[in-house]
């Protein structure tokens, strides 16, 4: 047991906490609390909070649960809406990030568009850039920040392949 803490100090750790997704599409208050409750759905929600005046949802993780971001996305347009904006918040220890490369964190593949070095030490919040979790306008903006196919599918392919990679996996795309 003692060699497993030890691998996971040297490699850096991150756990999600809470999420904050603006939703679009939103016409009265009972659009908000039909997204709410579909976010309250979610097995691994534990409290949502609605800011109805910002559109925003402060979505808050069961603790020792892994948090499909996915799952979010498809909960807010099965309600009928679209999300604008995703942000995850996480709390880090050690987690050296470099920009424009692939790393995994809490059981997820992380693809950093714009952060450059450095390391990540306790709570920080990223920005999920991928398509459907953001405008297309913005989406545009950030999948120009890199030259890797992976942008465009979310999953991983040829050209970010790691050791124990399979190229059908998951990878969200992220800045901070």
């Amino acid at each position: 047991m003692l060699v497993v803490a030890v691998v996971i100090y040297m490699c850096g750790y991150s756990q999600f906490s809470k999420a904050t997704l603006q939703a679009s599409g939103l016409t009265c208050s009972m659009c908000s609390k039909a997204v709410k409750v579909a976010l309250e759905k979610v097995p691994f929600v534990q409290e949502v909070k609605v800011n109805i005046k910002s559109q925003e949802y402060t979505i808050l993780f069961k603790e020792n649960n892994n948090a499909d971001f996915d799952a979010l996305k498809k909960a807010v347009e099965d309600a009928g809406f679209s999300v604008a904006s995703f942000k995850i918040t996480g709390n880090f220890s050690d987690v050296s990030i470099q920009k424009d490369k692939h790393l995994e964190l809490d059981g997820k593949n992380f693809h950093f568009i714009s952060s450059g070095d450095k390391v990540l030490n306790g709570m920080q919040t990223l920005t999920i850039v991928d398509k459907d979790f953001l405008s297309a306008k913005d989406f545009k903006k950030y999948s120009a920040a890199t030259k890797m196919e992976c942008i465009k599918t979310g999953k991983t392919g040829n050209c970010c392949l790691k050791d124990g990679m399979h190229s059908e996996e998951r990878v969200y795309h992220v800045i901070i």
